[in-house]
């Protein structure tokens, strides 16, 4: 029993000693090639540049707002892909704008018309496409406009002359819009007693009767917005003249909140109002990795894609009302379909494959012939331990033939050649080459055996 697990234990570590010989002579044999496959694999990642930074930075708007609640909820949206997003609070859109124009912020919320778009798409500035309406919130007290008109209903630009109005200073946008539509109206702000507060401090001022009117270009998620759509005493402007004000101006579109939208069950509004809105759309830089604006762009996707107050379930986002070229990141993102592996593997990896896939086929292609010299050199490797053995024994023969040494040293050189060859382990393919040098090796002993004969066997005289 013990001698069976003796032959057993020896058996298995012949075996594990053929393997290992066996897998160092493939990886050699292979080494070439691996080193080249390596070799242009890490020059291609070097170049490419696949993986992101791990973190960004995106440009919201004054805390508190819709902007600064709708990047916490990208910030969420990313960080389970392992990228923190800082967020860069700001007074608005047009600072938003002017950040990622100076490279402090890599992702902005910006809002149509605020700037020239063929100036920035010039400067590499690039939409990852439209989130959602910024309607033109103008909220007022029917009691300022009895003094000057026996309607309380504020129906048009006209009848804020002489009034307390309050424009949004958020980011120097929303006068720069609302300068436009008084001019379009043939006012001017002097013609108005405006002032420039806070959105939040505006609110309490009109609500103190402090205010007459006031302007917002904002979500309707503002809580300021929210707040006064439910104020008694509080009204918001219906304005007629939407549609030809959208016609001069083609960044303004026109939205309509319906009836009861604000709270059905107090019937508010108690009619459908017609507002202006502009498009607020996600913008980033061509210098921002591509796989940052993908991952943006199919965050936009899970935020923006509900139904909201102006727009029905998948309206937002889209590019059809980006005023800047989208790239393309954001438009696969937006009207293509996702790569079948990213529901199967994570971020890293998904991004890994969908940037490098163009090169490993090629190297793929490119290494199929030169796989092909793999088998000989692995061939070659393993006949050369039973090989290079024949020049000695090639050697023993020839001092035979020529007579340089004595037969014993000879005997005694074929011995150790023979112990050596009987150590030499190959895969069982090549055993037969083994066995054709022992037998070699045999031969030549038994040529000595029998020139020693002849030489040491007595000569017999002739009678």
């Amino acid at each position: 029993m013990p001698d069976t697990h003796t032959s057993l234990a020896r058996h298995l570590k012949e075996t594990l000693h053929l393997w290992l010989l066996s897998l160092r002579d493939m990886l050699a044999s292979a080494g070439p090639v691996l080193v080249l496959a390596v070799g242009l694999l890490t020059a291609a990642y070097w170049w490419l540049d696949p993986q992101p930074p791990r973190t960004v930075t995106l440009a919201t708007g004054p805390v508190g707002s819709a902007y600064d609640a709708f990047g916490q909820r990208y910030a969420q949206a990313l960080a389970r892909d392992g990228i923190q997003v800082k967020l860069l609070a700001t007074e608005g859109p047009a600072s938003n704008l002017h950040a990622l124009r100076e490279g402090r912020a890599d992702v902005a919320f910006v809002r149509g018309g605020s700037d020239d778009p063929a100036q920035d798409a010039s400067a590499g500035i690039m939409s990852l496409g439209a989130l959602f309406y910024e309607p033109l919130w103008l909220f007022y007290r029917p009691d300022a406009l009895k003094s000057i008109a026996p309607d309380t209903r504020l129906t048009s630009l006209t009848q804020l002359r002489g009034l307390r109005v309050n424009i949004d200073p958020a980011g120097k946008n929303s006068p720069s819009l609302m300068q436009r539509l008084l001019e379009a109206n043939g006012l001017s702000p002097a013609d108005l007693r405006t002032s420039a507060l806070a959105p939040e401090a505006a609110a309490q001022a009109l609500q103190a009767g402090q205010l007459d009117a006031m302007v917002l270009v904002t979500a309707p998620e503002s809580p300021v917005v929210q707040r006064l759509l439910l104020q008694p005493g509080i009204a918001l402007a219906d304005l007629p003249q939407a549609d030809a004000l959208s016609r001069r101006f083609p960044f303004l579109q026109t939205v309509t909140l319906p009836r009861g939208m604000v709270d059905l069950a107090r019937d508010l509004p108690p009619d459908d109002i017609g507002l202006l809105a502009a498009t607020t759309a996600l913008i980033t830089h061509e210098d921002t990795h591509p796989a940052l604006r993908q991952l943006f762009a199919q965050a936009a996707q899970q935020i923006h894609g509900g139904a909201g107050w102006f727009n029905g379930a998948r309206d937002f986002p889209n590019t059809r009302t980006s005023e800047l070229p989208v790239s393309p990141e954001g438009d696969r993102a937006i009207n293509g379909t996702p790569p079948f592996w990213q529901r199967y593997l994570p971020f890293w990896a998904s991004n890994l494959l969908e940037r490098m896939w163009l090169v490993i086929g090629g190297l793929i292609v490119l290494l199929l012939p030169l796989s092909r010299v793999v088998p000989p050199l692995y061939t070659y490797r393993v006949r050369q331990r039973v090989f290079r053995w024949y020049a000695r024994l090639r050697a023993v023969e020839a001092r035979m033939d020529t007579g340089e040494a004595d037969t014993t040293t000879l005997l005694n050189e074929l011995d150790e050649l023979d112990r050596v060859a009987s150590q030499i382990t190959v895969p069982l393919a090549h055993a037969d080459e083994l066995y054709a040098l022992r037998s070699n090796i045999e031969k030549t002993r038994r040529r000595l055996l029998a020139r020693k004969i002849e030489t040491t066997s007595p000569v017999v005289a002739q009678p």
